[in-house]
């Protein structure tokens, strides 16, 4: 088994379909998955879209390579020039063969929720923020501090308490913003702000560690510093 350290559980490259192998090499995966909707659309539900239509294959290749945007929304797929005729056939034909029952299994399962009070006020949350009968966070909140304070800070401030470059993301969850919300800007990007696409440095792994972080900095669940871990 390959182990990643965003603790992402992944079955042996060989045992993989080729299209799959160069998916998970390109940045396929920073945008897509296979049961649900990140950025862009699960690849189950292009292949039930495209199922059976004539040039089919043409119409997806040509997409992949080139770029596109329209089908599903107004969020753009960049194109990918990197990959070779043979690559692009490989993604594409894996991408059509996946059936609604691989697509159950790849989807994420229904979560839990977790209570926390804070000065009195309950914080519900659908992650841990602590380990289990402890004040220390789960090794997801430290990893979204460390990735912040690695990177993100340089617009949204140190311990994400905002700066006059990018706003306050702590504020932002206060008023609503998602895990896929914050994972669909991250990676797409804001070029009119100066904001750039995190999609192929970033996986949706690293990005839910850092919504996890600054959600549990918004809800005061973790100081600034470094988090006990």
């Amino acid at each position: 088994m390959l182990v990643y350290a965003v603790g992402l559980v992944l079955p042996a490259l060989a045992a993989m379909p080729p299209g799959e192998k160069v998916a998970r090499g390109s940045n396929c995966f920073s945008c897509h998955a296979v049961g649900h909707k990140v950025v862009g659309p699960a690849f189950a539900a292009v292949a039930k879209r495209f199922a059976h239509q004539p040039g089919a294959k043409a119409v997806l290749v040509h997409a992949v390579k080139f770029g596109h945007v329209g089908t599903w929304g107004d969020i753009p797929m960049p194109p990918h020039p990197q990959l070779t005729e043979q690559q692009l056939d490989e993604v594409v034909s894996w991408v059509l063969s996946i059936s609604p029952t691989t697509a159950r299994a790849a989807a994420p399962a229904a979560g839990k929720t977790y209570r926390y009070t804070v000065d009195g006020k309950q914080v519900t949350l659908n992650f841990p923020v602590y380990r289990p009968g402890t004040r220390k966070v789960t090794a997801t909140v430290f990893r979204g501090y460390e990735l912040f304070n690695s990177y993100c800070f340089r617009c949204h401030g140190e311990d994400a308490m905002g700066s006059e470059y990018a706003p306050d993301l702590r504020q932002s969850v206060l008023n609503g913003m998602t895990e896929a919300q914050m994972t669909q800007i991250a990676m797409v990007g804001r070029k009119a702000k100066g904001m750039p696409a995190w999609a192929g440095f970033f996986s949706p792994h690293d990005l839910k560690a850092i919504y996890e972080y600054v959600a549990g900095r918004a809800h005061r669940l973790v100081g600034q510093g470094t988090p006990p871990e």
